[in-house]
């Protein structure tokens, strides 16, 4: 399966925040960034697109009809949502240091959790034969498709980056 992951736009939120599943507004011209990012586009792709506005503004500006499915959600960070970086306990950011892949935040999820969800989201989209698609999402979710088509281990595969705006091919085999 041929996947373009597209990063959404800046979003309008301070520098230092802890977001995730927040919905924000977009802090640019969703126009101009749809014109910018479908350069970089097959033409007839597919659209599938995370429910959250910073996404669905982008993939409603590249296609007439893209199709939402929640599984392509950033992770949800819990109560850390939106405070400081700064703010979350030592020990809370020591916990998730030292089990990057099982901690969740309190109230929300670990990282093993998103990644089984975009596996779901993933495993239908071959099982309905998918060959090609544009994916509008969120870095953690595009961190963890990457990491799997590249064959990365996890340590590697979460510490890639990836711009805002940003689009990513990647040929995927799903077992």
């Amino acid at each position: 399966m041929q996947l373009y992951l597209i990063r959404h736009p800046t979003p309008q939120v301070a520098a230092g925040i802890c977001y995730g599943r927040t919905d924000l507004e977009l802090a640019e011209d969703v126009a101009a960034a749809a014109a910018r990012i479908r350069t970089q586009l097959p033409p007839h792709l597919p659209v599938y697109t995370s429910p959250l506005q910073r996404c669905r503004q982008l993939a409603d500006a590249l296609h007439s009809a893209p199709r939402s499915d929640s599984r392509l959600r950033e992770m949800n960070f819990g109560t850390w949502e939106m405070s400081p970086w700064a703010r979350i306990q030592i020990e809370a950011l020591d916990g998730w240091a030292a089990d990057p892949l099982g901690y969740a935040p309190p109230e929300g999820e670990s990282v093993a959790q998103l990644r089984d969800r975009v596996n779901g989201f993933l495993a239908q989209m071959q099982s309905e034969g998918l060959q090609r698609a544009a994916l509008v999402t969120h870095a953690g979710v595009m961190k963890i498709i990457v990491g799997q088509a590249r064959a990365m281990p996890a340590a590697q595969w979460m510490a890639l980056r990836f711009e805002y705006e940003s689009v990513v091919r990647v040929d995927l085999e799903i077992p």
